[in-house]
């Protein structure tokens, strides 16, 4: 639903302020399509559908794993890809996570969406139709922007599209900002009004690996992209999530947990210790390797979860979906 469109488009066609306020209600709690919105005329409604796609994007693909966890695959106007997943827990949370860009600009070595060209920015009106999308399967109250691309490319948009998610249940404190550490995103996030949490993905413990496995930190080092972290809790008084997928022989080693502890203010950080979804670049920690390395960091006073792994069988890490679809279309 592009606000704006429909906003131009109801002046247009004379039509009062209050009818933006009650199709966008409409939509923000579920309906399948302008006809379920049954306090609009009906040749207003029919009008609305020829005018105004009741869609930014289109479902090209949708895969549905053993936990629950629903990965859809979208088609934009011009044809960009994006993705999104609906993860289903057990204790009722349903999350969503969205897509910032179609395709990234970066090239970090363990994402399947770094191996893609990078297509553009996606509006505030495409962000936010990844969550109606599923949305209109079922209410979703968590949000990550961590699907394809680096938000902080495009926080402007990201910020426009999360003004309007506590109308889809999903309120602004359980709605996280993921970042490789893109300084100008991390600032513009931490002077933004929204109450949206932060996470950093540091992935390693040193300037050296991290430029390795990321080649972002050779623009922004860890230590300048730290300090952005340290300001946004001092203004918000939240704490950052540190992510740090687990890479067997690259970064799980009892060293390497050391120095990540010492690195990182416990006052300041909380990590989540991610099981890695491989894309073939590398091969994922152990079991047994992840908890010694959860134990280190906890030994030395940070505190330390591992994130629960979904949607393993139907490729759900970003970019893997999209990768092969357009494999099988070349």
């Amino acid at each position: 639903m592009d606000p704006a469109l429909l906003d131009a488009t109801l002046a247009d066609l004379g039509q009062p302020g209050f009818r933006a306020r009650q199709v966008w209600r409409w939509t923000a709690t579920g309906a399948p399509g302008y006809g379920a919105m049954t306090d609009l005329p009906a040749a207003l409604r029919a009008t609305l559908a020829e005018r105004v796609p009741f869609s930014t994007l289109a479902l090209a693909d949708e895969a549905h794993a053993r936990d629950g966890t629903v990965k859809a695959l979208f088609r934009t106007a011009d044809g960009r890809p994006v993705e999104a997943v609906l993860m289903r827990y057990r204790d009722g949370r349903r999350s969503v996570c969205v897509s910032s860009q179609s395709g990234c600009p970066l090239t970090c070595t363990f994402c399947a969406t770094g191996t893609m060209r990078f297509g553009r920015n996606l509006t505030a009106a495409e962000i936010l139709d990844q969550v109606l999308h599923f949305r209109r399967i079922e209410r979703v109250d968590h949000l990550v922007f961590m699907g394809m691309g680096e938000p902080g490319f495009n926080m402007p948009n990201l910020l426009a599209a999360a003004e309007r998610l506590p109308d889809v249940g999903i309120s602004h404190r359980r709605t996280t900002v993921s970042t490789v550490g893109w300084l100008p995103g991390i600032e513009l996030l931490a002077a933004s009004d929204l109450p949206l949490r932060l996470a950093f993905s540091l992935h390693a413990p040193d300037d050296a690996l991290r430029s390795r496995i990321m080649p972002v930190n050779e623009r922004y080092p860890l230590a300048d992209v730290l300090a952005a972290c340290h300001d946004y809790y001092e203004r918000r008084r939240r704490r950052v999530f540190i992510e740090y997928v687990m890479l067997a022989g690259v970064n799980d080693r009892y060293a390497q947990a050391i120095a990540l502890a010492e690195l990182l203010d416990p006052r300041v950080f909380k990590v989540n210790l991610i099981p890695y979804n491989p894309t073939g670049a590398y091969d994922g920690s152990s079991r047994g390797a992840i908890a010694a390395f959860r134990a280190a960091l906890e030994q030395h006073g940070l505190r330390a979860t591992v994130r629960l792994t979904r949607g393993r069988d139907i490729d759900a890490a970003c970019g893997q979906l999209a990768a092969k679809a357009l494999a099988a279309a070349g």
